[in-house]
């Protein structure tokens, strides 16, 4: 890459943070690109960002499909993108993914430069295998990061504890304390702020109750069909 001597080199930079690691902190990754920048005679013209993505798949990644699409599309004015690390490119399962994405890039002749990876991606041979490297280790991380919450979900409903979700009609979310103390119920949107905190579910509004407790009784006793179970409640309002 060549430029007039003193002419500072413009390039966008991707920045990605989802949710695992104050170090993937947008602002972290915006100060090490510029820090970067400034070494290398670089200026910073454009930014794309997937703020709380995850890294997995293309199509969650609106910040990288469009600079995809930028530089395939036709000539942009930056020379070359800056990327915190291989894995705020993406921990993609199949490395050739992320390899493919990368290629796209250089093809079009904006160069893909890691910032705070140790090895310079130069096109060498120390520095594909090192990438490689990366590239398997993130989406290890992954599947290693999937497994566990998979886990702990399934031990935590397990323990008759609420996993995630709303709450379905004649039910409310209430938190509870580590020794199973009611502290609130939690109105729609809202989340437990404390680790140690659990959500349980209980009855709502007696009015949602009992209008369950007649779908039910029409279905089970008077064996009606869902269309009529449907046009009775309508016709009662207790939906309301």
């Amino acid at each position: 890459m060549t430029t007039l001597p003193g002419t500072l080199i413009p390039v966008a930079q991707y920045l990605r943070m989802s949710t695992e690691h104050q170090k993937y902190s947008l602002d972290n990754q915006v100060a090490a690109n510029g820090e970067y920048a400034e070494k290398n005679g670089f200026m910073v013209i454009k930014s794309y960002v997937d703020a709380g993505k995850s890294g997995l798949a293309l199509k969650h990644r609106e910040g990288l499909a469009q600079l995809l699409h930028d530089v395939t599309a036709e000539k942009q004015p930056y020379r070359a993108i800056l990327v915190y690390d291989v894995s705020r490119w993406g921990r993609f399962q199949d490395t050739d993914e992320a390899a493919y994405y990368e290629f796209l890039c250089k093809r079009a002749g904006v160069p893909i430069y890691y910032c705070a990876e140790t090895f310079a991606n130069d096109g060498s041979m120390p520095s594909a295998i090192f990438k490689s490297l990366k590239r398997l280790m993130a989406g290890e991380y992954s599947r290693d990061l999937s497994a566990k919450v998979y886990e702990a979900s399934k031990r935590t409903a397990e323990r008759g504890f609420r996993t995630g979700g709303t709450a379905g009609y004649g039910f409310r979310r209430m938190l509870i304390s580590s020794i199973g103390q009611m502290k609130q119920e939690l109105r729609f949107g809202e989340r437990k702020c404390i680790q140690e905190d659990r959500v349980v579910l209980v009855l709502g509004p007696p009015h949602e109750v009992q209008c369950v407790r007649e779908i039910f009784r029409m279905l089970i006793e008077e064996h009606k069909m869902s269309t009529a179970i449907v046009f009775r409640i309508k016709s009662s309002r207790c939906l309301l």
